[in-house]
């Protein structure tokens, strides 16, 4: 998913830090749930948000899901569309479109 120029980025910002021995895959799992904790709580207390301020802690969050992706040896690209297969198994729009429901109640009537 990340550009070819975005990865080698990513990549030369941590060679130069020698930040890498710091990124085990705990580490960058752990580093992911941190940030995301801090972009959910752009919305804290309101709908209303700073586009500025969700968009640095978005970028953080996808930066180590990056870089944990690059350290466990895996392509974005396949791993979200096998995701999207089994989502799609589990959510058919026959029984998903418009609703909310958690795919183990898709087969009761709506509410």
């Amino acid at each position: 998913m990340p550009s070819p120029q975005t990865l080698a980025a990513l990549r030369a910002f941590v060679a130069e830090r020698d930040w890498d021995q710091f990124h085990s895959p705990e580490n960058l799992a752990k580093s992911i749930s941190i940030e995301a904790g801090e972009l959910l709580e752009c919305f804290q207390w309101s709908p209303k948000f700073d586009q500025e301020q969700v968009e640095a802690e978005l970028a953080d969050v996808v930066t180590y899901c990056i870089h944990l992706a690059n350290k466990i040896g895996v392509d974005l690209d396949e791993i979200v569309m096998k995701k999207l297969e089994s989502t799609k198994a589990k959510y058919p729009v026959e029984l998903a479109k418009g609703r909310m429901t958690k795919y183990t109640k898709l087969s009761e009537a709506p509410e």
